[in-house]
């Protein structure tokens, strides 16, 4: 395969698109922390957000109140019973959600970041079980975009990990890091 220049606006594509899911992870958490003055708690999302909805073609008409689409639900409401699961959940949410929109924002630790937000929002996703207007919602989006970010290697354009290139073990670099530095 025969490698050809990126255009000139590429790097900084990447790198924009990487900064703004960094600041809507970050964002997220943030709010979570200090606009809810530590009183967020996933419990009641666990407990009765995660019944799910269908749209068409899957659901016509009206639905009966109290119907569960969502076939993880029951799994979800365990989760919500439990306190001191929910407890680290409400830990990992939070610092996972700045962590993750810190690291993305700075282009540092991109693979690792990118495929961790990937990973919840994934879980959020199934949590959700949201299909009212169609398979694709904002959860699967901020997914599928989240991981490509971490396997363009992003952090390379305009990012940390551009910087560190040859100081990390090859091995940190592929995986958690932006692989092979690459000129911006």
């Amino acid at each position: 395969m025969r490698k050809t220049a990126s255009p000139t606006w590429y790097p900084k594509a990447v790198a924009i698109g990487r900064i703004v899911i960094g600041i809507i992870f970050l964002w997220a958490g943030l709010e979570k922390v200090i606009g809810g003055a530590g009183a967020w708690t996933a419990k009641g999302f666990l407990a009765f957000g995660t019944g799910g909805t269908l749209g068409w073609p899957f659901v016509t008409g009206d639905v009966a109140a109290g119907t569960v689409f969502n076939p993880t639900h029951d799994f979800w409401v365990g989760l919500s019973a439990n306190e001191g699961v929910v407890s680290l959940v409400n830990v990992l949410v939070q610092v996972g959600q700045i962590s993750i929109g810190t690291a993305l924002i700075l282009g540092v630790a991109t693979r690792f970041a990118a495929t961790m937000g990937a990973l919840m929002m994934t879980f959020f996703f199934f949590a959700a079980w949201d299909f009212a207007y169609g398979i694709v919602n904002q959860h699967l989006a901020y997914a599928v975009v989240t991981f490509g970010l971490g396997v363009l290697g992003a952090g390379n354009y305009y990012g940390l990990d551009a910087g560190l290139g040859g100081s990390l073990p090859a091995g940190v670099r592929r995986w958690l890091a932006s692989g092979e530095t690459v000129a911006a």
